[in-house]
């Protein structure tokens, strides 16, 4: 096992992995930015170091510095977390060059499955259901309309390189489709240094649902459920939940087969998410696969009882999984919003800044993800997740009552934040019987975002508490 690994991370992920490292005996090391030198994770980690000023291009994004930091601590791993370098191979390939584990799948992996047209192609020759599309990547609008026409609009133009809901755009007819090309390219060119893009068949209005599994060295492949990830807004999640209450037992059994037969094509390793769309039909179809720790994870750790960081961990060591398939069990149902800076009445603005007052909820079933604190600082540098409140309980509606008391209790003052915006959405009528969308928050943000005289009254302990704030 590691006696000490670099994390190339910040905020509530770089604590996560910190409180995992030390429970498991291993030393950390963290990398932050000159913005972050006074935060939590500084504090925790047993060693920090500084590798560069605030703009992530030139810390978190900066590979020499990274690796630099790690060789002088003698590190003998690397986790990325989430986000920034997680994805990038050319990274972990520059870790496995300087003698540092990378706790994650190997480079050539990352590099297969992040390539998305590549993915595509390898899942459909493993027999992984695809959403009809091009065989490769279309090379100009003229090209992109041939294959257009065939597959019928809408279409949707994606990013080979992308991720994040960047460098997509849709086209509802011929007249879009030159304009969408040119704009999805550019995005991808400026986001991913890599315009090329492919196109599919767009399924309207889908459920997104993706499938958690963890594979080690010695070939061993598991899934550990399948988690909602359908309440989006602008194509990023903003509440997940598992198991998803759209599925039969069938569709279940049909979308871990074909999760397991993408992980398997690839002989995966480390933990990873094959991600689907869900039509109205109930078919499914591979859209792509997240090769590292994903933001939701710790949904499907509520539900399954495994801790999916260790597992990384002993993975990267060259230990097997500790589990088997059949010790994999979902047990109840676990839901987590994503708590973000922001101000949905302006339209989701970003909301950086001081908090001054803050207050976490507790108690049995509730699980806070964060590296906060009265007098920590939200930067304007990074993404504006700043916390992630996760709850389970036997049922779906019992975890959606959890839920609303966890965000009564959630208390934050000095930045805005859509904790209120979540707390209305947990009373949904559509969003309670299950009866939502991936077009769902789009369709319905204007009702949810306004704190008026009716939502005063019918919210009770809420309201009064936002007054005296």
């Amino acid at each position: 096992m590691f006696r000490k690994i670099l994390i190339a991370n910040r905020g509530e992920i770089a604590m996560r992995i910190i409180r995992c490292c030390h429970e498991m005996g291993i030393d950390t090391v963290l990398a932050y930015s000159w913005e972050d030198r006074d935060s939590m994770a500084v504090s925790f980690s047993t060693e920090a170091v500084c590798i560069g000023p605030a703009p992530a291009a030139r810390s978190y994004l900066n590979q020499d510095a990274l690796i630099a930091a790690a060789k002088a601590y003698h590190c003998e791993a690397v986790h990325p977390g989430y986000g920034f370098l997680s994805e990038n191979a050319d990274f972990a390939e520059a870790c496995e060059k300087n003698g540092l584990v990378w706790i994650g799948p190997a480079a050539d992996m990352i590099r297969q499955m992040g390539d998305k047209q590549s993915a595509r192609s390898l899942m459909k020759k493993n027999g992984v259901p695809v959403v009809p599309g091009s065989d490769g990547l279309v090379a100009d609008p003229k090209e992109a309309a041939l294959v257009a026409e065939k597959v019928g609009y809408p279409v949707l133009l994606k990013a080979t390189a992308g991720g994040g809901g960047r460098g997509m755009r849709v086209a509802q007819d011929a007249d879009e489709l030159e304009d969408a090309f040119r704009e999805a390219s550019s995005e991808a060119e400026s986001a991913f240094g890599d315009g090329s893009l492919y196109l599919e068949k767009l399924i309207v209005n889908p459920r997104h649902i993706e499938v958690q599994i963890m594979g080690d060295s010695q070939g061993h492949i598991c899934t550990l459920g399948e988690r909602d990830c359908s309440m989006q807004r602008r194509n990023q999640k903003l509440i997940e939940e598992s198991p998803a209450r759209c599925l039969n037992q069938r569709q279940r059994t049909a979308l871990y087969k074909a999760a397991l037969r993408a992980a398997k094509a690839a002989h995966y390793v480390s933990a990873g998410t094959v991600e689907f769309v869900l039509d109205h039909s109930g078919q499914f179809y591979f859209i792509e696969m997240n090769t590292r720790i994903q933001v939701e994870h710790s949904v499907t750790e509520m539900v399954t009882g495994i801790d999916l960081i260790r597992e990384q961990i002993r993975v990267a060591s060259g230990l097997p999984l500790s589990f088997k398939q059949s010790d994999v069990r979902l047990q109840g149902h676990a839901i987590e919003c994503r708590i973000n800076a922001e101000n949905p009445e302006k339209n989701f603005a970003p909301c950086p800044g001081t908090i001054s007052f803050l207050h976490m909820p507790a108690g049995f079933g509730v699980r806070v993800e964060n590296a906060l604190f009265p007098g920590c600082r939200v930067s304007p540098y990074y993404d504006s997740m700043i916390a992630k409140l996760i709850v389970h309980a036997p049922g779906r509606l019992a975890a959606i009552r959890k839920m609303r008391v966890a965000l009564e209790e959630m208390t934050v003052e000095g930045i805005d934040t859509n904790i209120n915006f979540l707390y209305l959405l947990m009373f949904n009528r559509d969003y309670m019987m299950g009866n939502f969308d991936t077009s769902f928050l789009a369709r319905d943000t204007g009702t949810l975002v306004r704190w008026d005289e009716e939502s005063r009254k019918k919210f009770g302990r809420k309201a009064e508490r936002k007054d005296r704030a």
